[in-house]
């Protein structure tokens, strides 16, 4: 199964990845999908991209072959009071913010500290969605950040990579899910591909939404308008 708009893809620019923008386009295009977002690391992860990869992805225009391409980036979160990688400026000219933790920027603590820290992503007017927090390393108080969430009009991302990449994640993803489901809270389910050939698969994290009965209708990047619709409903500073 293939999503309709790719959440999470990694070029060559995140420095241990291996394709192109256009690669990933060519690919996207072969898998009748419609949208593609280039999320590139922050420079903070070790050979990530430079702050003008992510200042100047205009250049790129709205659409390529056919596919719509949403400027983005998986922003490093580097400490647990919310800060990132990507000052404002940046940020600010950006379609898509993804924000995760990742050991090599910011070393776990406690389930309160990481708590508190997400908490203070999802106040940060410019990030959309929390990147593959089914993370053993940063486990969280799920139900108290998904609430804030839903308050904040935020995405939790469902990783197709997580359950086979990540330790812990097999089991924590379904808790986040069935937590999501419960009080309502839309995601996307996004590949965190770093290679062309995988982008927009989504079979594995389909198959454990499918198990648990997950609402298709706040899934919404199995569906252009819906996710057209909520980065529209955005309210982020003038």
């Amino acid at each position: 199964m293939y999503s309709v708009i790719e959440t999470h893809f990694h070029t060559v620019a995140s420095g241990h990845a291996y394709s192109t923008v256009l690669e990933g386009v060519a690919y996207a295009k072969k898998y009748g999908m419609k949208g593609l977002a280039i999320t590139d690391h922050g420079p903070e992860m070790p050979g990530g991209a430079h702050l003008w990869h992510f200042g100047n992805q205009g250049a790129m225009g709205e659409e390529v072959e056919g596919i719509k391409i949403i400027k983005g980036v998986e922003a490093n979160i580097m400490n647990f009071d919310g800060d990132l990688d990507i000052p404002e400026e940046f940020l600010r000219k950006l379609d898509w913010v993804i924000a995760s933790y990742h050991i090599t920027c910011c070393q776990p603590k406690t389930v309160e500290d990481h708590t508190r820290g997400y908490i203070n992503v999802i106040h940060n007017p410019y990030v959309d969605v929390l990147g593959h927090s089914g993370n053993d390393d940063y486990v969280y108080n799920y139900e108290q950040v998904i609430l804030e969430a839903k308050k904040h009009n935020k995405l939790i991302e469902i990783n197709n990579h997580s359950s086979i990449g990540r330790p812990g994640s097999k089991e924590r993803c379904p808790i986040i899910a069935k937590l999501c489901k419960k009080h309502g809270v839309p995601v996307v389910v996004g590949t965190d591909a770093h290679f062309a050939t995988k982008i927009g698969k989504i079979d594995l994290a389909m198959e454990m939404l499918n198990g648990i009965g997950f609402p298709e209708e706040l899934i919404l990047n199995l569906d252009e308008n819906r996710f057209y619709q909520y980065l529209n409903s955005r309210k982020r500073p003038e």
